[in-house]
Formats: C-alpha cells, sequence, structure tokens
C-alpha cells in the first residue's frame, strides 16, 4: 500500500508544521528566558515558559511519531 499524492502531501504539510513549531518554541524559549533575567521576572512566570515549550516539543513528538508510523505502514 502507497501514499496517495493528497497524503503525502499532507504529510509533508505536517512535517514542515512540526519543523517550524520546533523551531519557533525553541526561539520564544531563549528569547523568554533572556528577557526574564533582564528584568528579573519571577520563578513562576519563567517556569510557565518552560512548560509551554515541553507543551512544544511533546505535541512534536507525538506528530513526528504519527508521521513516522504512517510513512512505515504505507511501505508494508
Amino acid at each position: 500500500m502507497t501514499l496517495s499524492p493528497d497524503q503525502e502531501e499532507a504529510l509533508t504539510r505536517k512535517s514542515r508544521l512540526v519543523a517550524v513549531v520546533i523551531a519557533v518554541a525553541m526561539v520564544l524559549w531563549m528569547g523568554a528566558q533572556w528577557l526574564g533575567g533582564q528584568i528579573g521576572l519571577q520563578t513562576k512566570y519563567v517556569f510557565l515558559f518552560d512548560l509551554a515549550t515541553l507543551a512544544a516539543f511533546v505535541w512534536a513528538m507525538i506528530n513526528t511519531y504519527q508521521i513516522w508510523r504512517t510513512r512505515r505502514d504505507s511501505r508494508g
């Protein structure tokens, strides 16, 4: 069983979205850490940025696994 061109395109779009989410989450996290240090943000707020970034990474890992499984299953 192979993927149709539409399914392949959907997986490609999903892969790109995962890559963008990872990159943006990392850049925003680094910016939040730097800004928090500069303005003396309380630790509880910096921890919220950490949790949001971890949530983005968990989402990305789940979606990457789904992409991998779909591609693996399509090869038979």
